[in-house]
């Protein structure tokens, strides 16, 4: 983004003002519309700036907050001699009105902002914005403090104070904001489980650069749209059978695990494989039988493993390995024989992810290998912690596809998937409601699904979002709720998402 603003002003000679000015015009629509409810007029506003550009961007919203009937009350945190060479502008334009603006220099007694926003309708962010990189201390730390404190909902310019723009990890301490506005792009940091849950509700406002500048720059990755589901899952031709629509073999389940292939199924045939099953155990297909009917169930024996597993997998189109497979020497040897003589599409989760710890470079065996762990799994295999995994989310995804040779997918708020080839790829939902047992497996068999028919990466990006939606789809159907979900809902909830346009 730093290096999108640097293009516009340098080269396609757009003044940084007009920038500053489109961004905090923006940014005041985005306010009156989500924390004011469209009523600006008597409303209270405290503004907290900065000394750089998102201080300005802060004194452009406080000026058209005044222009339309609120009354916006400005702190800028430091001396307003020393305020950046773009944001004297609006400083100018603000004073000219009529307004002030209360210095909270190092010392300051914080008594009066306290005030402010205990009276206030709302209080904006504009403190810091994507050019933090150390942790907030001192002074702007108290302040941010004093921020989180106020009881008034607190709208973050950019992104919320102290929120590192490229790993959403907070610096230091960081404001936690119910609604931010980001200028012309999402920043990765607002794409992660810390920082979702520090931004709140995320607007994106039109800076007045055309988008297709973007491609001149370059990107770090690419934001999935609903929209993409349609080009991800065309219409069936009209003579498609169940062989045609694909096969998914999933080889998992042990006594007591047999829910998660169970789930894997139901995801790989609501998502629109024609025939699935679930290659077992003896133990585990006896109970497993009884329960399914679109599903077959065969036996993995484990004395002539290689002639169970070449049977089971002969005529797939994708196989998903490890729901609830088992950590023992047979689910080993099991795991180890698939990965290293199928040759097609390979959806690689839970104990099939435990079980090779330390050693991603094990995966390299498989042709399509498509890995997706979560935070925990993630860091097992690496051999660190899952806090140090979320500390920096794109980079570990990044690591682990090296090493690997496989498509990622890492599971969280803005699930990841990332390419061998260096591509990236971010769900735009997070949504709570998905934290359920077997919402990782519905994940796996939809994947496998669309892999039958799309690459690894196109497969995995799919997936990843038909399954957000899913749950998306399911708490506004249930009033917002975000939680109670049965994962066995995300799986029947997924055939209205994809459904062609009406034929004639």
């Amino acid at each position: 983004m730093r290096e999108l603003d640097r293009h516009a002003i340098d080269v396609c000679n757009v003044p940084g003002p007009v920038l500053m000015e489109n961004a905090g015009r923006g940014a005041t629509d985005v306010l009156v519309r989500e924390v004011l409810h469209g009523e600006p007029v008597g409303k209270r506003l405290a503004v907290v700036c900065g000394g750089g550009n998102n201080g300005g961007d802060g004194l452009v919203m406080a000026r058209h907050l005044r222009v339309r009937g609120a009354a916006a009350e400005v702190f800028l945190v430091g001396d307003v001699k020393r305020l950046g060479a773009d944001a004297r502008g609006p400083l100018r334009a603000w004073l000219g009105l009529g307004g002030e603006v209360h210095e909270l220099v190092p010392g300051a007694d914080l008594s009066r902002l306290e005030r402010a926003m205990l009276a206030a309708h709302g209080v904006v962010d504009a403190l810091f914005g994507t050019g933090l990189d150390r942790a907030i201390e001192g002074h702007p730390a108290q302040v941010v403090a004093a921020m989180n404190r106020s009881r008034c909902p607190r709208f973050a310019v950019d992104l919320p104070s102290g929120l590192d723009a490229d790993t959403g990890v907070p610096l230091g301490i960081a404001v936690r904001a119910q609604v931010t506005a980001t200028f012309a792009h999402h920043k990765l940091g607002l794409l992660t489980p810390s920082g979702a849950d520090l931004a709140g509700r995320v607007f994106v406002v039109d800076t007045g650069v055309p988008g297709s500048l973007a491609a001149q720059v370059g990107s770090a990755a690419q934001l999935m749209s609903p929209g993409d589901v349609a080009l991800w899952t065309p219409p069936r031709a009209v003579g498609s059978h169940k062989n045609t629509a694909g096969h998914v073999a999933i080889v998992g389940g042990s006594p007591g695990h047999v829910g998660a292939p169970q789930l894997v199924a139901r995801g790989a045939m609501r998502a629109g494989a024609g025939l699935a099953t679930i290659f077992t155990w003896p133990e585990s297909a006896a109970t497993i039988e009884p329960h399914v009917l679109e599903v077959m169930v065969g036996r993995l024996e484990a004395d002539r493993l290689a002639e169970s597993l070449d049977a089971a997998l002969a005529h797939k189109h994708a196989v998903v390995i490890g729901p609830g497979l088992g950590l023992g020497d047979a689910a080993r040897t099991a795991a180890s024989y698939v990965l290293a003589s199928w040759t097609g599409p390979l959806v690689v989760d839970a104990d099939a992810l435990s079980m090779f710890a330390g050693r991603p470079e094990v995966f390299r065996a498989a042709k399509s290998a498509i890995l997706t762990p979560h935070p925990g799994e993630l860091a097992r295999l690496l051999g660190r912690t899952a806090s140090a995994v979320e500390a920096d989310r794109f980079g570990a995804a990044r690591e682990i596809c090296a090493a690997s040779g496989a498509v990622v997918v890492l599971k969280g708020a803005h699930t990841i998937v990332a390419g061998p080839d260096g591509r990236l790829c971010i769900s735009p939902v997070a949504c709570a409601a998905l934290a359920t047992a077997g919402s990782g497996d519905v994940l796996g068999g939809i994947i496998a699904a669309l892999s039958c028919r799309l690459p690894p990466f196109e497969a995995a990006s799919a997936g990843v979002l038909l399954h957000a939606l899913a749950g998306q789809a399911w708490s506004r159907a249930h009033h917002g709720m975000d939680r109670g979900m049965l994962a066995s809902e995300i799986a029947d909830g997924l055939p209205g998402l994809a459904a062609p346009s009406a034929q004639a």
